[in-house]
């Protein structure tokens, strides 16, 4: 067949192609004519046709092309019956294609055109679900902050693994010093401690584990009241184990001025609570029995004392040069000292309580 009837035989074609193509994504096209070669060592010239060798797509491509032909059939197929499609559905099948792709250099670009077309809803699942490679958190959080979604920065902290300096750093002073349109997605935040709250005290009033909802409402009540929308963001930060302590301390060690002052007044708030509220303490089995996943993320003694202890061996020299700090200082210093003589105390009536168990099983 000569290249004329080929080219009038397909313009006669008038059959409509499927909406579904062979290739459904972009291919890098320069890959694949570089390893085009003539068939014939010694090519006509004159020909207007000669025929090439080496036609080929690369393995990522193809990988790409075949996944995405399987997501595109099965949500096409779902879609058809729309009102048998819930969301959950959907993030079910979404899932696992995003952590397929996201291995083939996908993800990034996913990222950006969520955070570019501010399709916030779409990040949050995937933020949530763990979809996100550690690698990628670093741009995320800038950009983010950048666009002053406070509360998918808290999510951030939840989610991500062995946070860097560089990112914890700016998570701190962003929440130390907020900008002004920062505030109104932190509303999201205080709402979610808040129905958790809420929750915690129906369950208590109504629940057969009331006793367990109790204590759980007490926790909350501790970690909610008096602390603004800026604070409540901070506990995730304060109470997250992801943070590497020697990070965490270099990340202390760059705050400055104001930014230093909010967090040694936070720190002291939570002192002062712990201090009239010694019977709030954590209640693993609240998240996991009773469904208050936020009492995971209120921060123990141990994480207060142990970063307020950061703070003052990383700033010692500015503490000490500043009058501005000496009075928030100084009403630490009485909590610390009264919650000092607590646990002394504790610890010499736990020794007394064994030596008689040991005196009674003798």
């Amino acid at each position: 067949m000569s290249l004329l009837d080929i080219i009038t035989k397909a313009s006669a074609n008038t059959e409509p192609h499927s909406s579904l193509a062979e290739h459904p994504i972009l291919l890098n096209a320069d890959d694949i004519l570089l390893k085009l070669k003539p068939e014939a060592e010694n090519p006509n010239p004159t020909s207007l046709v000669n025929p090439l060798t080496g036609w080929g797509i690369s393995q990522t491509d193809a990988k790409l092309i075949e996944l995405s032909k399987k997501f595109y059939t099965k949500l096409n197929r779902k879609l058809k019956d729309i009102h048998n499609f819930n969301r959950e559905e959907f993030i079910g099948i979404l899932t696992p294609f995003i952590e397929k792709i996201r291995e083939k250099d996908v993800l990034s670009l996913v990222l950006e055109a969520c955070i570019s077309l501010e399709i916030w809803e779409l990040l949050e699942v995937l933020i949530v679900n763990g979809l996100i490679d550690h690698s990628c958190y670093s741009n995320l959080i800038i950009n983010i902050s950048a666009k002053k979604r406070s509360d998918l920065l808290c999510l951030c902290v939840k989610q991500a693994r062995n946070l860097g300096s560089v990112e914890l750093l700016s998570i701190l002073k962003y929440f130390l010093c907020p900008p002004k349109d920062g505030y109104a997605s932190m509303v999201n935040v205080r709402k979610e401690w808040e129905s958790q709250a809420l929750l915690a005290i129906e369950k208590a009033r109504l629940g057969k584990k009331s006793q367990l909802a109790k204590e759980a409402a007490i926790l909350l009540m501790v970690a909610h009241d008096g602390f603004s929308d800026a604070e409540l963001c901070l506990h995730y930060l304060l109470a997250s184990n992801n943070v590497d302590e020697v990070i965490l301390s270099s990340s202390l060690s760059r705050l400055v001025g104001k930014e230093l002052m909010n967090l040694i007044r936070y720190l002291g708030k939570w002192l002062k609570k712990y201090e009239r509220f010694p019977q709030a303490i954590p209640y693993p089995k609240a998240s996991s029995v009773l469904g208050l996943k936020i009492c995971d993320w209120v921060p123990k003694l141990e994480d207060v004392a142990k970063c307020l202890g950061f703070v003052v061996d990383e700033n010692f020299s500015s503490l000490m040069l500043h009058p501005e700090f000496h009075e928030e200082l100084k009403s630490i210093e009485g909590v610390v000292s009264s919650l000092a003589f607590e646990a002394k105390f504790c610890c010499s009536m736990t020794n007394v309580i064994e030596k008689l168990r040991g005196d009674l099983q003798s």
